[in-house]
């Protein structure tokens, strides 16, 4: 054994085998991890980034009295117009001009948008000759035969007659002198086909005649009546495709979109992005505007139809419109457990716009109660609740609370219960805030 451990030896000068792949695989892991962990900082400084927040300050006043009805709900959701409209094209083409922008007031059956109707005349212009082709012809039948074209059947039987005369008088004497053995059997045979040649023609001939004289049958023009009815509609139908290539608004509205330019397709059916557009505007009437509402199934229970609400909106603080419930959907919404509603405006102006954020507060028909006595009363900002509840921010963190309100007035919503004035409470609260959350606080 000895030997054999005397016998072993490292070769300093040669190299382990694989050093190099083992330290590029060091390498390549160093930088790995260096990159995972540079994107895990940058997630987690975005998972932790304080989102911003505008912030009012509560005030609270001295108790004046009982004011304004007392409100029972608090939502939210965005005004809508209560009748959007698409219009659409009957016809195909490619637009000529359009005379609209977005925008623009426009009344009911003014041309908005006017397609190229070249072929569209064309085919109005080919129906019209054919139907004046079959009118002519069903004149024609209708006076029946002309007196010339009468006289001239006459004239044809007396013609025959005459021939058949003709051939009668020849036939019997051939057969007197057959009979004399003077003319051959053969002759005989040829003078009575003549003979009988000469009554099949004036028998048609006479025919003819009471045909002309008679005129068109029954039949005939009716079927060629038809034929002027198929005209007629064919007619009617190129004209109303050529008065479909201008495209006029149906009712009185403002237009919210316009969807096409000059020279672009536009089409009845298929209707692709980057294709053929299946409309050319969008308007709805700006007079006859609703708010939109998600209410909890647990709070659906305080409203009922044709009930009073203040409306309010995110763009105009301070100001107030009239609402009252015009529409309860039919089903809820089971991902939401929500039941949407809509609420009339019922003194719409031009400052509300579809699509605008929009809080109402609904109201009953008993009168608030009037604070207690010596205790302030506390306004907040309608726009700061949502479902009866807002977000105080406090040392920078998000804290939800929940509130009882009892009427809206020209200060704001009236609280009963849950602040006591001083706080700072977040404006136009989002879906994404939460109660803990890390904010920026910004005061308005």
């Amino acid at each position: 054994m000895e030997a054999d451990i005397r016998r072993l030896k490292i070769d300093r000068g040669a190299e382990p085998k694989g050093a190099s792949g083992w330290a590029a695989r060091w390498i390549l892991a160093g930088v790995a991890l260096f990159v995972l962990l540079g994107a895990a900082a940058l997630v987690q400084r975005y998972l932790n980034a304080a989102p911003e927040v505008m912030v009012v300050r509560v005030q609270a006043q001295q108790p004046a009295g009982a004011g304004g009805a007392s409100v029972v709900l608090n939502a939210t959701g965005y005004i809508v117009a209560a009748h959007k409209i698409q219009v659409a094209s009957k016809v195909i083409g490619k637009v000529a001009w359009i005379g609209v922008e977005k925008g623009d007031r426009v009344k009911a059956g003014q041309v908005i948008v006017r397609l190229e109707d070249d072929e569209y005349r064309a085919q109005v212009q080919q129906a019209r000759g054919q139907l004046a082709a079959l009118e002519a012809r069903l004149a024609e039948l209708e006076r029946g035969s002309r007196p010339e074209e009468i006289d001239a059947a006459r004239a044809q039987v007396e013609q025959a007659r005459a021939e058949l005369e003709n051939a009668r008088v020849q036939l019997e004497r051939i057969r007197q002198l057959a009979a004399e053995k003077v003319m051959s059997k053969s002759a005989l045979d040829d003078a009575q086909a003549r003979y009988d040649t000469a009554a099949a023609r004036l028998e048609a001939a006479q025919k003819n005649y009471e045909i002309v004289r008679q005129g068109p049958r029954r039949e005939q023009i009716e079927s060629m009546r038809g034929q002027v009815e198929a005209a007629r509609g064919a007619l009617a139908f190129a004209e109303t495709q050529l008065a479909n290539t201008l495209i006029r608004a149906p009712v009185d509205g403002t237009i919210l979109e316009r969807a096409v330019e000059k020279g672009e397709f536009v089409t009845t059916s298929f209707a692709g992005e980057r294709g053929a557009k299946g409309y050319v505007v969008t308007l709805a009437d700006l007079n006859d505007l609703r708010v939109e509402l998600d209410i909890s199934q647990n709070d659906f229970a305080k409203l009922k139809p044709r009930q009073r609400g203040i409306i309010t909106a995110d763009a105009w603080p301070g100001v107030e419109w009239q609402g009252e419930l015009d529409e309860i959907a039919p089903e809820a919404n089971r991902q939401k457990a929500a039941v949407q509603v809509k609420v009339r405006v019922l003194n719409p102006d031009e400052r509300l716009r579809p699509e605008m954020n929009a809080a109402v507060a609904f109201l009953s028909d008993q009168p608030a109660p009037a604070a207690a006595p010596g205790r302030p009363v506390v306004y907040i900002p309608p726009a700061a609740v949502r479902n009866d509840r807002v977000y105080i921010v406090l040392r920078d963190r998000l804290v939800e609370r929940a509130i009882r309100t009892s009427g809206s007035t020209p200060l704001g919503l009236r609280v009963e219960e849950g602040l006591n004035g001083g706080e700072d409470i977040v404006l136009n609260p989002g879906p994404d805030l939460r109660d803990g959350m890390k904010v920026k606080a910004k005061r308005q």
